[in-house]
C-alpha cells in the first residue's frame, strides 16, 4: 500500500482525477473484470491514457506491459489515498430540501463518508427525523460533533447564513467542510474548504450550450 506521506505529493490535478478513475473501476469490479489497461481506464475517466499512467504513478501503481493494471489493487491503493480505508463521518448544517437530498444520498456511505448527524437553526424542523437521524438545533453542534466523532462538515444553508455555519463548524473542531451555500466563505489556513455552487455549474453549461447555438447559427447564415 501507499505510504501516508506520500499523500501530500500528488499533485491537485491527480488528486481531482483519482475519484473518477475510482468510479470506473468499481464498475469494472461489480461485472467481475479483474485486469484493466490504462487506455480503458481512460475512456472510463475521459482522459487519455497518458494522465492515467502518470496519475497512477503517484500511487506506486506500475500495471504490466501487456497486461494493464490489477482492478482490486487499485481500488484499494486509491481509496487509501482518498481516505476511503476508514470512516470519516460527516455532520450536514442545513436540512432544508438540498440537506434533506444530501442526507440520503447512498453515495456517500459508500465512499466512506455516513451522515452522522444533522442540525438547522428552524425551529419547525428540529426534532424531525430525515434519512434516520433525527435533526438537531443548530446551537448543539459542537455537541454533535463530539458525540458522532464527525471529521466532515457540509453546508447547505442559504447564502446569508453559510458564513456562520462555517464558523460553528470550525469552532466544533472540523478541519474539512464541503460548502453547497451559493456563498463565497472565509475559514482558516488550517480548514480545508470544497465550494461546490450547483447555480455557477449550470450557468457555465449554459455558455457552452450557447456558444453551441452560436456556432449553428453561424454556420446556417455562412451557409
Amino acid at each position: 500500500m501507499s505510504e501516508v506521506g506520500t499523500i501530500e505529493s500528488i499533485p491537485d490535478a491527480t488528486v481531482a482525477r483519482l475519484p473518477v478513475y475510482l468510479r470506473g473501476l468499481l464498475e469494472l469490479a461489480d461485472t467481475g473484470v479483474e485486469m484493466v489497461s490504462s487506455v480503458s481506464l481512460a475512456e472510463l475517466a475521459g482522459v487519455n491514457a497518458a494522465n492515467v499512467r502518470k496519475d497512477l504513478s503517484y500511487l506506486h501503481a506500475h500495471g504490466t506491459r501487456g497486461v494493464g493494471y490489477e482492478v482490486g489493487h487499485l481500488l484499494a491503493e486509491i481509496r487509501v489515498v482518498l481516505g476511503g480505508s476508514r470512516s470519516s463521518p460527516v455532520v450536514i448544517v442545513g436540512v432544508g430540501n438540498l440537506g434533506r437530498a444530501l442526507s440520503r444520498y447512498d453515495g456517500f456511505l459508500a465512499g466512506g463518508f455516513p451522515i452522522a448527524g444533522l442540525v438547522d437553526a428552524d425551529p419547525m424542523v428540529v426534532g424531525r427525523k430525515v434519512a434516520g437521524t433525527v435533526v438537531r438545533p443548530v446551537g448543539e453542534l459542537a455537541d454533535v460533533v463530539a458525540q458522532t466523532e464527525a471529521t466532515v462538515g457540509i453546508v447547505a444553508t442559504p447564502a446569508n447564513a453559510a458564513q456562520e455555519a462555517v464558523d460553528r463548524l470550525v469552532q466544533a473542531g472540523i478541519r474539512s467542510i464541503l460548502n453547497f451555500a451559493p456563498a463565497v466563505v472565509a475559514v482558516p489556513n488550517f480548514v480545508d474548504i470544497r465550494q461546490v455552487d450547483l447555480a455557477t455549474e449550470l450557468q457555465i453549461l449554459g455558455y457552452h450550450q450557447h456558444r453551441r447555438t452560436g456556432d449553428s447559427d453561424t454556420s446556417l447564415v455562412s451557409g
